[in-house]
């Protein structure tokens, strides 16, 4: 389970997020994000990384007030989110993710709307866009005034 993540079936949570500057550096990682050690078999293994997620998706007009309740599920659901902008046809998410490498944080985004989309009665559009960086990138875009601005406010919130 995830840093912050409650176990499915406790009480209701608030949303929850990473503030920006802040992404998750815990004692155990502090220094060593990305850095290989060794598994109980001497196999070099790469410390899991923090990636900047941001997930484009679009399709036929929903009513407003479900987009935004999907999303909201959605955030209950996915702890990490930090953010989601929507309008009746298109929406998009912004989160953390922990992933050893790009492909797996990648991979993880591309099935987090449709594995969603029931549970969190989510509108039945595509994925239209993915951008995966890594937290140095997402904070050397913001400190040179490019790429999305930090998270905030943190929730969901109309384009």
């Amino acid at each position: 389970m995830r840093p912050g993540a409650a176990a499915r079936g406790s009480a209701e949570r608030a949303l929850t997020s990473v503030a920006a500057g802040e992404a998750y550096e815990s004692e155990a990682h502090a220094g060593h994000e990305g850095e290989a050690h060794e598994s109980g078999e001497g196999d070099a293994v790469e410390a899991p990384r923090l990636w900047h997620v941001t997930l484009s998706v679009s399709g036929t007009e929903a009513p407003l007030g479900e987009v935004r309740r999907g999303l909201e599920q959605l955030a209950h659901d996915h702890p990490f989110l930090l953010t989601s902008r929507y309008a009746p046809d298109h929406a998009e998410i912004r989160y953390w993710e922990e992933a050893r490498d790009l492909h797996d944080a990648a991979a993880v985004a591309l099935r987090l709307w449709g594995e969603h989309r029931q549970s969190a009665r989510l509108p039945p559009w595509e994925i239209v866009g993915l951008e995966v960086i890594d937290r140095d990138t997402y904070h050397q875009r913001i400190a040179e005034g490019y790429g999305p601005l930090p998270a905030t406010p943190v929730g969901v919130h109309p384009f």
